[in-house]
């Protein structure tokens, strides 16, 4: 389906008489305007004379056009010898010698590569320059022509030169009907399966590279058919130093036209179809432009549009079909803009913003009629026969030059039509579909033009405002498109919610568009606040449309300055209708607590159970938090709900931030920045009670192992900190840590119990409870099979081994690294009464031999040299009745020593050998 609105592209023409067909290439150089000239600047023309067909290159031909040039005639690969070479501006008629006639040429807009039809092949002429050393030196233009192909609609790429298009008839019968032995369109890789034949000719004008063809596209065309074929590329910015190559052009399309109908191809990144145009009638020829389709018929000049800026936008912008941007579809149904009258048409073609129309007055020539007849016949003429005498009416040749008004102004025409859709049913499709248009128009503008990109900036911003409007009362299918389409417009919210205002005798409400865009702005981290009265407006357009909504849209931080007190009576009401929830009951409380009123605060809270609570903040954590889109390091703040429960309630914070963290709300760098802010003013100069607690409730619940052995290490050097600083805290006043080492070694398999050796170790209550809890806590995690003693050690160089509690830390350490030996010796050293409680508890399993192979003699040397050895001998008895149990009569008879004393170990021998006759 093809649009149709009345506008206005054309903006002027020139017409200019011409008496006979010779003078069409003088005629039109006269009324071109002569913009500056860039290197590749020429004009190719089929000439006809003495009834020979000549195909010729004008180069410098704007200097010709105003008599300031020579002119100088040469062969296609033959360089001048004269003036050119000697400076100055010179005019060159280049003629290129073919093989066959020529009837249809060509030109790359991109790369100056000329493509020309003959009546059975088509040949591809590659622009090349050439320096030219001299007192001045100059640039000289050439071709070379690398490859030929012929028959139906085929698009090739060679790869070292261009993508070209190759157009011809391929005609299977002579009768009225076609048969059609192949498929009828073929893309990508399937359509070197056409069997059209691509050969590269060895001129000797090519130049040495290697070339490599690759079909893309084939179509196959009726018989009898006049194929309009169009090349458009969108390119990137171009390099403007003179030695810098053309880069790569972002996208490349196809068109190409059948009577009745023409069709619209994207070559790059795959062949697509992208649109189906369907002609009133019949159509001549059709020209592709970056932003406009023009073609023409016998009697008319029409305008339609084009979709090639959608894709390039898709092809550029890989965020362009986002919640971010937005840009009408590649599938839009395309329009019909003008029809502009003319009387005989024969040609059309496009130099800049200049639609350039052949056309004669005497239409009803013998020529004519012999073309129509031939048009059923075995082939098809495309040539331009020698004109006949002029008629004595004076009938002959016109061309008209068509001035296109500018992307802008064109714009701003589609925008006030637009008003009459927006006046009558701002919901209509075609006001949408129109606003689509300028949209594209503009986009098209702005990748091509160099200059005016503030005005045009500026105007996509306005079409970008109107189309939100418009998807923001649609209905659901594409609604959500209001959000990109606002975001690129770069209104505030505010403005956005005044144009979607409904009129007060308007029996329309909030269109769900708008509603969409307006939960995802609240509902992002954003650090725009609303003014009070901004919103209680919020408020107010949620309890109307969507009232379940209400909870997410007070913890939003853009509602931070909502009034409390009103919002308090909504929420009341919600509860009223809608039935008690916990988020809920936590929001009414959040209100409670901006007014001031701890009593009705607490009473909120106290509705619910704490797991419940904390299963609300799990529901809508925004409620604790505000911040915190941008990653784990995203700056993040807590609320005033937040602070107070720090205060008030800790545990209950603790318990909902390991929640948060462990359904993926929170990072832990980011609940770290949370508690550091919420520090109570009692535990100000010392480290921050509420983050260890939330560390080791996160030991307790966390699963992720490398968020674990993190949490390990921080524990235990807060720990050894306090342990460190053994001074009592600044105030008496200090919070007690919400769990105690017993309460962590029963529910957190980090913690390990404490050693039976340690009890022995551990000193008198002499200490702080605060120094007491923090030994018991290190005590516990190096007794654990979690903590990597390795990390810690280091931090341990702090701790004095002077003092028993301080050397029971570095024996574990010592102990966990298995350096039993230097531990027993140590342990004897200091401490001999819990060498046995040691043994008992280290040396097992694999460690036994070490009873009798280090403990023995170490006790029995000791023994013989102490004065009062006591405990050593005790220690000396309950190892030999271990060594009595665990060895044999042999083996304990080698471990007395022979200093006289044997008596002393009969009994443990006779032990020993009981034990072994019962074995």
């Amino acid at each position: 389906m093809v649009h149709v609105y009345n506008c206005h592209p054309f903006s002027s023409q020139q017409i200019v008489q011409v008496e006979q067909e010779n003078n069409i290439l003088t005629s039109l150089l006269s009324s071109l305007p002569p913009p500056p000239s860039h290197p590749g600047d020429y004009l190719v023309t089929i000439e006809e004379k003495n009834s020979a067909t000549y195909l010729r290159i004008y180069t410098n031909w704007r200097y010709q056009a105003e008599e300031k040039a020579r002119v100088g005639v040469r062969l296609l690969g033959h360089l001048l010898r004269g003036a050119s070479v000697r400076g100055g501006v010179q005019m060159e008629i280049i003629e290129i010698p073919l093989s066959e006639r020529p009837v249809a040429v060509a030109c790359c807009s991109v790369t100056g590569d000329l493509l020309v039809g003959c009546e059975n092949t088509l040949v591809l002429f590659t622009l090349r320059r050439q320096n030219q050393q001299s007192l001045v030196r100059i640039q000289l233009l050439t071709w070379e022509f690398p490859f030929t192909t012929d028959c139906d609609v085929c698009v090739c790429v060679c790869v070292c030169v261009c993508v070209c298009v190759c157009a011809a008839d391929h005609l299977e019968d002579q009768a009225d009907f076609l048969l059609l032995p192949r498929h009828q369109e073929l893309l990508g890789d399937r359509a070197k399966d056409c069997d059209i034949a691509v050969t590269i000719e060895k001129t000797g004008l090519e130049d040495r590279g290697q070339y490599t063809l690759s079909y893309i596209l084939f179509r196959c065309v009726c018989v009898c058919v006049c194929v309009c074929v169009c090349v458009c590329a969108f390119c990137e910015q171009f390099a403007c130093t003179q030695s810098a190559s053309l880069e790569e052009p972002a996208c490349v399309f196809c068109f190409f036209s059948l009577p009745n109908a023409g069709y619209l191809y994207s070559l790059k990144g795959g062949v697509e179809l992208l649109s189906v145009y369907q002609y009133p009638e019949k159509v001549l020829e059709a020209v592709l432009t970056d932003y406009l389709l023009h073609v023409i018929t016998k009697n008319a000049l029409q305008c339609f549009t084009v979709r090639c800026a959608a894709v390039t936008a898709r092809i550029e912008d890989p965020y362009i079909d986002t919640t971010m941007k937005a840009c009408p579809p590649c599938s839009l149904e395309v329009c019909a803009l003008r029809m502009q009258l003319f009387i005989g048409l024969r040609s059309v073609c496009v130099y800049g913003r200049h639609v350039i129309l052949l056309s004669t007055a005497d239409t009803d020539t013998p020529e004519e009629t012999e073309r129509t007849t031939q048009r059923r016949g075995l082939s098809r003429k495309w040539t331009m026969s020698s004109p006949k005498e002029t008629s004595t009416a004076g009938h002959g040749w016109n061309l008209y030059v068509v001035d296109t008004v500018s992307p802008l102004t064109l714009y701003q025409e589609m925008v006030e039509y637009s008003q009459r859709y927006a006046e009558s049913n701002p919901q209509a499709q075609s006001l949408r579909h129109l606003l689509s248009e300028a949209h594209l128009l503009l986009r098209a503008s702005l990748l091509q033009t160099s200059g005016q990109h503030q005005e045009l900036e500026e105007a996509l911003r306005q079409n970008c405002a109107q189309l939100g409007d418009c998807f923001s009362r649609s209905g659901q299918k594409d609604c959500h498109l209001a959000l990109p389409y606002y975001r690129m417009s770069g209104l505030p919210v505010t403005e956005v919610m005044a144009r979607n205002r409904p009129v007060p005798s308007s029996p329309h409400s909030y269109g769900p568009g708008f509603l969409f865009y307006l939960k995802h702005y609240l509902f992002e981290e954003t650090e725009q606040c609303l003014s009070q009265e901004a919103a209680d407006e919020v408020i107010d357009i949620f309890s109307q449309s969507e009232p379940s909504q209400l909870v997410s849209v007070c913890a939003s931080p853009p509602m931070v300055n909502v009034s409390p007190a009103r919002t308090m009576q909504i929420l009341q009401h919600l509860e009223d209708t809608a039935g008690v929830s916990v988020p809920l009951t936590i929001t009414m409380a959040t209100m409670m607590l901006l007014l001031d009123d701890l009593p009705r605060y607490t009473q909120m809270m106290e509705r619910h159970a704490e797991m419940l609570l904390v299963y609300g903040f799990i529901e809508e954590s925004r409620l604790l938090l505000h911040g915190g889109g941008g990653g784990q390091h995203a700056h993040i703040r807590p609320t005033a709900l937040t602070r107070q429960l720090a205060k008030s309630q800790p545990g209950l914070l603790v318990a909902a931030m390991v929640a948060l963290h462990e359904n993926n709300k929170v990072q832990l760098e980011q609940a770290d920045q949370i508690f550091k802010v919420c520090v109570c003013a009692c535990e100000l100069g010392c480290e921050n009670c509420l983050q260890v607690d939330f560390w080791e409730a996160m030991l307790m619940a966390s699963s992720q192992e490398a968020v674990i052995q993190e949490l390990l290490f921080r524990v235990a050097s807060v720990y050894i900190d306090r342990l460190a600083n053994s001074e009592p805290p600044p105030t008496p006043s200090r919070r007690r840590s919400l769990k105690s080492a017993e309460d962590l070694i029963n529910s957190c398999i980090h913690y390990g119990a404490l050693y039976p050796w340690l009890t022995v170790l551990s000193p008198a209550q002499t200490t702080s409870s605060q120094h007491q809890e923090a030994l018991h806590k290190l005590q516990s995690l190096l007794c654990g099979p979690s903590l990597s003693v390795g990390s810690v050690v280091p931090l341990l160089e702090r701790l004095s081994e002077e003092t028993l509690w301080g050397f029971s830390l570095h024996l574990l350490c010592s102990t966990r690294r298995g350096q039993y030996d230097s531990s027993i010796e140590k342990l004897l050293d200091r401490c001999p009464q819990a060498i046995i409680a040691y043994a008992n508890h280290q040396l097992q399993d694999k460690n036994m031999v070490l009873w009798w192979q280090k403990l023995l003699p170490e006790l029995c040397n000791r023994t013989r040299a102490a004065s009062d050895n006591s405990i050593l001998l005790a220690a000396l008895k309950e190892t030999l009745v271990v060594v009595a149990m665990e060895t044999s009569p042999t083996e304990f008879l080698e471990l007395i020593p022979d200093d006289g004393t044997a008596s002393y170990f009969l009994p443990h021998l006779l032990t020993c050998s009981q034990k072994h006759l019962l074995a």
